[in-house]
């Protein structure tokens, strides 16, 4: 029995495509034919023009038949996204204006009878004067309104492959179809592969759901269309991510907090701080990285709800000094609007800068936050999923993650999080505050440590300007989880 070997990515023709051509595992196989279906301003001609750009750059000959939209249009579109098609050969069957005024009688007969028998022949001369290497054909949905019967369309097909096959050109048809549409079922029977663009209100989708001849990943991918063309922002795989954990403990650089944690918290371990508004979570998220800075490490905060500003200032007024450690490039600082991002784009995004910054710890402030990134998502995975997903891809890599929780109430019954994620937590850092005789106090506790024993007392929790104090055990006040603290008095 023959072992089967599928082409390397060596051998793939790339699309230009960001994040498409790691679905894809490296680009699309040479020779073959690709269908390339959506709706109406899913980004199918963008997604083409970046195909045949990325052949110019190579030195291929590229063409564009076009059925329905005239050379001039495609290249002011190309033009708009900074796309470079100075050498494409463009074929245009698209209407002329005056079609109507040279033949009155045009619309009592079917385009078939009118323009039919002239179109392949025109297709198959094109191909013969500029032997492309690329070709797409916008769209086969004109095509097919070309034909008298769709037996004849389905013939006209396989004969325009058996064409461009035998003459080694890659062909991509772009198709008018709507997710779930059945109209194409017959070309997708033909072609060696479909990629589908789906687009809502919210998001733009890509998927590729057949690649004959190669391995690719399933699924939807969040894209979205920028000033630079399309991007595709390819789901993480942190399967694929595995590096040899080293779980040295890493001090918080306060004396008090590493004896609460038995030494401070392992390094690829993913932790949760967590607590009410104000409390001082991200500030102590801060401290773990200053003390990294010290060791020569990069770390990295995203933050989805405060202004970096806000946060510089707050944590030197604690004596962190963040903005040294930016300019020493220990620290990056980057604000995330939730609702212009994301999930997948977002880890996307944190990967670059673990790969490019070396990057060893990173947190996320906050969990909510994130969250609010996923709105307008697809319900394939949920918040939870997400956060699972790039989590342990940065536990895989050997990072640090540092995940910062707000809980609802100020002072009240104490829940580890709020999206049920507790179990992706190898610690579990608590802050609360307390009421004692009519003051505000803060109390820190460590209430989860997965890889090594901890202190189970609670103790008070300062921010001041000389930095973070943790204090003497609280010994004189009780039941502060349960959010119904009492002061225990003196027997």
């Amino acid at each position: 029995m023959l072992e089967q070997t599928y082409p390397t990515q060596a051998d793939k023709l790339p699309t230009g495509v960001t994040g498409l051509d790691e679905i894809l595992g490296g680009g699309l196989i040479p020779n073959h034919s690709y269908l390339l279906r959506g709706g109406p301003g899913t980004g199918k001609t963008t997604t083409a023009l970046h195909f045949l750009q990325q052949g110019c750059r190579r030195g291929e000959s590229v063409s564009f038949i076009s059925l329905h939209e005239p050379p001039e249009n495609i290249q002011k579109n190309a033009e708009r996204f900074g796309f470079v098609l100075e050498n494409i050969h463009y074929l245009d069957l698209s209407p002329s204006a005056d079609l109507l005024s040279k033949n009155e009688s045009y619309t009592i007969f079917s385009a078939a009878e009118v323009e039919g028998v002239d179109t392949t022949q025109r297709i198959l001369d094109h191909i013969e004067e500029f032997q492309p290497s690329r070709l797409v054909i916008d769209s086969l949905s004109h095509l097919r309104y070309l034909s008298e019967r769709p037996f004849h369309f389905r013939r006209q097909v396989i004969a325009l492959q058996k064409c461009l096959r035998q003459k080694g050109i890659t062909v991509l048809f772009l198709s008018e179809c709507l997710e779930g549409s059945n109209e194409d079922m017959d070309i997708q029977h033909l072609v060696d592969g479909i990629i589908h663009l789906k687009s809502t209100a919210r998001t733009r989708y890509i998927r590729v759901s057949k690649y004959r001849g190669s391995g690719f990943r399933g699924g939807y991918h969040p894209m979205s269309i920028t000033q630079k063309g399309i991007e595709v922002y390819r789901r993480l795989e942190p399967k694929a991510h595995l590096k040899q954990p080293d779980y040295k403990a890493m001090s918080s650089g306060i004396p008090s907090l590493d004896e609460l944690l038995h030494g401070g918290i392992e390094r690829g371990t993913i932790s949760i701080i967590s607590g009410p508004t104000g409390v001082g979570k991200t500030t102590l998220g801060v401290q773990f990285m200053k003390e990294a800075a010290g060791r020569g490490e990069n770390s990295a905060i995203y933050t989805f709800e405060e202004q970096p500003e806000i946060l510089l200032r707050r944590c030197e007024a604690m004596n962190i000094p963040v903005r040294t450690m930016i300019k020493n490039g220990n620290l990056s600082l980057a604000r995330i609007e939730p609702l212009d991002v994301y999930a997948d784009q977002f880890a996307q995004r944190v990967k670059k800068d673990i790969e490019d910054k070396d990057v060893k710890i990173v947190m996320i402030d906050s969990i909510a936050g994130y969250q609010l990134s996923l709105l307008g998502e697809d319900e394939a995975m949920t918040a939870t999923e997400h956060l699972h997903a790039l989590c342990k891809y940065l536990q895989n890599v050997g990072v640090t993650v540092i995940l910062i929780n707000e809980m609802e109430h100020v002072i009240g019954r104490f829940k580890a999080t709020s999206l049920g994620v507790s179990y992706l937590a190898d610690n579990i850092v608590f802050l609360q505050y307390t009421e004692q005789r009519g003051q505000l106090e803060r109390a820190i506790g460590i209430l989860k440590k997965r890889l090594s024993s901890f202190e189970h007392s609670i103790h008070s929790f300062e921010l001041t300007q000389y930095g973070l104090k943790v204090g003497e055990e609280i010994t004189h006040i009780q039941g502060i989880l349960s959010g119904t603290a009492e002061i225990i008095e003196p027997s």
